[in-house]
């Protein structure tokens, strides 16, 4: 039965929206409570049954490969101390039997190119790719990855996840045509970049979440770049359609851009306010400041 094994995560983007915080720090190391962006990606990717990892990275990422990795000194120091539950949370950052790669891309050239540079440790086989600036908190429903894996497992091609926009935002997003007939799961037959308002063939726009077959490194390997010489990933899987079919689905969960300031901090009051150890607290501050501002 063909599954889906793998995982690659862009994570090589230098975070221009988030300065200074980003300048030594990698955006995906920012933290929603009490846990970078990128675990929250890497937990979803696990919870749907990916067993192996593949970060794309660059230079200046090492945080991203250390958080990951084995801290002796710190482990060791809990563990002297007697501090048993802080130290299986650092032992269970990366559950046993799951494995990590990290790639270098060693120009910024778009998602598409960051795909590609996976494209050997991806190998033969279908994948999936998670952009950790968007956090999808699945609370009560099953993850967004794993409700596109359900889905991969009837139709065996192609997924990108969706979700409905504002039609003033689709320059922001690739955004997807499909037909009338269209309720949480179908084919696309349409995916443009980054439409101009007006021109954009649906209100559904593709967020960070996908399951590709491997023929998506041969269009990448053929799209011509575009601005600043940067390969979209949206232009591949236009090209890709005309030999394969692709789908989208509208998931169940909450998106938060954390790509952008407010996104972010939406995400935090949202997790915050689900956390087991103060949201009672929290609830209460939040209520008093809005008391505050509104006499």
């Amino acid at each position: 039965m063909i599954t889906v094994r793998k995982a690659v995560f862009p994570v090589a983007g230098i975070g221009t929206r988030f300065l200074p915080a980003t300048k030594a720090t990698p955006k995906e190391m920012l933290p929603i409570v009490d846990k970078p962006l990128i675990q929250y990606a890497v937990e979803e990717a696990i919870q749907a049954g990916i067993q192996e990892l593949i970060f794309v990275t660059n230079s200046t990422k090492r945080a991203i490969e250390d958080h990951f990795d084995s801290h002796f000194e710190l482990e060791t120091k809990l563990k002297v101390q007697g501090k048993e539950e802080l130290l299986q949370i650092v032992h269970n950052i990366l559950p046993a039997g799951i494995s990590c790669a990290y790639i270098r891309q060693s120009e910024a050239l778009g998602l598409g190119h960051a795909i590609l540079c996976a494209k050997h440790a991806v190998g033969h086989e279908p994948f999936a790719v998670l952009l950790a600036d968007d956090l999808i908190g699945s609370f009560n429903h099953v993850s967004c990855l794993e409700q596109m894996i359900q889905q991969f497992f009837k139709v065996r091609t192609n997924i990108v996840a969706v979700e409905r926009i504002n039609p003033e935002e689709c320059s922001k997003y690739g955004v997807v045509g499909v037909d009338k007939a269209f309720s949480e799961f179908g084919k696309i037959d349409q995916i443009i970049e980054k439409p101009k308002m007006g021109e954009a063939p649906s209100n559904l726009g593709v967020v960070g979440r996908y399951i590709l077959m491997p023929d998506i490194f041969v269009q990448l390997e053929k799209v011509q770049p575009g601005t600043n010489s940067e390969i979209q990933l949206t232009d591949a899987i236009a090209a890709l359609m005309e030999k394969k079919p692709v789908y989208a689905l509208e998931f169940l969960g909450k998106r938060y851009d954390c790509g952008s300031k407010l996104g972010y901090l939406e995400a935090i009051v949202s997790y915050g306010l689900k956390h087991p150890e103060f949201a009672t607290e929290f609830k209460h501050y939040l209520c008093s400041v809005l008391n505050e501002v509104v006499t």
